[in-house]
């Protein structure tokens, strides 16, 4: 893999991290307006044309990429959709997908009394 090819996966994670943090702002706002989600989400997802799509291997990152998809999906088609059910879907969606990238650091140890005793 050479330097071109990292920058250019690094430039599409980038892109499609911002995405997904326009998108949850948007979810999370507490004056939630349907229209203007949609005029961002159409935004992003121009901005992320802009950017060359890159093979991506991990969980996450396809992850990533299957929201973007989801998002535009659900923009895509306006006619008679349930506002309701498309907003909550798309946060659990997040949430997730949020969820998954930390998942690795929020290791618990069990049984942390039970621990090691080497007998001095």
């Amino acid at each position: 893999m050479n330097i071109n090819d990292k920058d250019a996966r690094v430039k599409y994670i980038r892109a499609l991290e911002r995405f997904l943090g326009s998108c949850v702002n948007a979810l999370k706002n507490e004056n939630f307006d349907f229209l203007l989600f949609v005029k961002r989400a159409e935004k992003g997802l121009k901005t992320l044309q802009k950017v060359e799509p890159v093979r991506l291997d991990s969980t996450y990152t396809n992850l990533l990429q299957n929201y973007v998809t989801l998002v535009s999906n659900s923009i895509a088609n306006l006619e008679g959709i349930d506002i309701e059910e498309t907003h909550r879907r798309l946060l659990k969606e997040a949430n997730l997908l949020e969820k998954e990238k930390y998942r690795g650091s929020y290791k618990k140890d069990k049984h942390k009394a039970q621990g090691f005793d080497d007998g001095y």
